[in-house]
């Protein structure tokens, strides 16, 4: 089996060291109504810094058919976020900076910054995802276990979710040779409360936390699967151990598809309904793992290519400065509750990418718009 020795070739050297002032700035706009990461993103890259992007937001929101503008993040309460962080000993880090995990700064909703909590030396090197059941069976449990150790060896980092089942047998077999723990909520509100003591003895041990939440954000449901894009984009490969259908398990494997990532699959009995989604996984065509080196070995060949940090959206757009009535009239007008890719928007109004994209970015500035994976938009 492949070893990687404990060698960080997965990580990029740093690129960039934000200002204070820049980090500041970075994350008022992200903590500003109607502001995700791909909207920060395509904000950035038009305007050119998140500061010129901050002082556009309300005429971009009226242009979207708000009634008033949303609330934007202060200066004072930036630093009141940044300083209590610290306080936590939490530091945020944005693409490109050291601790910034370089391949989830590949994925086109990666955190404009990230909580990161514990050794950065970690989260520079190459990580494997392990998931699955929180009700998981004795054996599922057992070979998650051995699943993680055996990276381990190799010189992986476990990254998982801090959950129930196995993401938390999968870490606790790994704390000795670095685990990430990725959180849904804020790092002061752990979930589920029992594993405050893993995660402390993962930060005790070289490992680290992340989370894109701020302090005191208890996590609800739809941060979940916001979190399970976290731990696949960080990740080389996503391997799945007992999965029902439906499980959000499931929702990881498929936006680590979705993300160009590897995804692995531990079969299990047809007649456990804990194995079934494992099981359509394989016959989806996830690479079936019995061993750790079924993984290192469909690692290995990734491993070899060079990795290149993207400084902007892959296929950004330039954006019409202030688009026609009858354009967004028609381009509003093909919107409805059934997501639609921005492709067939372009297609069906006529209109130019770059007035189609303009539209549907004051439309969810204004908070009438949703993003879903894939390039999908619908209305709210």
């Amino acid at each position: 089996m492949l070893s990687l020795q404990g060698a960080a070739v997965d990580a990029v050297n740093p690129s960039i060291e934000l200002t204070e002032a820049e980090r500041i700035d970075r994350l008022r706009l992200i903590r500003s109504d109607n502001v995700g990461p791909r909207t920060f993103r395509s904000l950035v890259d038009h305007f050119g810094s998140s500061r010129a992007a901050l002082e556009r937001l309300p005429d971009l929101a009226r242009r979207g058919g708000a009634q008033r503008s949303g609330r934007i993040c202060s200066a004072d309460e930036a630093k009141a976020e940044l300083a209590a962080s610290r306080k936590f000993g939490i530091a945020w880090r944005a693409p490109g900076e050291d601790g910034y995990p370089a391949r989830l700064a590949m994925i086109d909703d990666a955190p404009p910054l990230l909580a990161v909590r514990g050794d950065t030396k970690t989260l520079m090197r190459p990580m494997i995802a392990i998931v699955g059941s929180r009700n998981a069976s004795g054996a599922g449990l057992k070979f998650a276990g051995l699943l993680a150790r055996e990276l381990g060896e190799a010189g992986f980092i476990v990254i998982s979710g801090l959950a129930r089942g196995v993401d938390q047998a999968a870490h606790r077999a790994s704390v000795a040779s670095g685990t990430v723990a990725v959180l849904a909520g804020g790092h002061d509100c752990i979930y589920p409360p029992e594993h405050g003591d893993l995660l402390m003895a993962i930060l005790d041990n070289a490992g680290a936390a992340i989370s894109e939440m701020p302090l005191g954000h208890e996590p609800r449901a739809r941060d979940f699967p916001r979190r399970n894009r976290l731990i696949s984009g960080a990740s080389l490969g996503v391997v799945v151990v007992e999965a029902a259908h439906r499980s959000g398990s499931l929702i990881t494997a498929r936006m680590a598809a979705e993300q160009g990532r590897e995804v692995f699959a531990v079969p299990g009995s047809p007649l456990d309904p804990r194995a079934a989604g494992a099981n359509d996984l394989i016959k989806q065509g996830a690479t079936l793992v019995t061993e750790a080196a079924d993984i290192v070995n469909a690692i290995a060949p990734i491993m070899e290519r060079p990795l290149m940090h993207p400084m902007s959206e892959p296929d950004s757009e330039p954006f019409e400065t202030d688009p026609q009535g009858h354009d967004r009239v028609q381009i509003t007008g093909l919107l409805g509750p059934t997501p639609i890719s921005i492709d067939d928007l372009v297609r069906m109004s006529g209109a130019s990418p770059a007035i189609v994209r303009t539209v549907l970015l004051e439309l969810e500035l204004a908070g009438k718009l949703e993003r879903h994976g894939g390039g999908l938009v619908s209305l709210l």
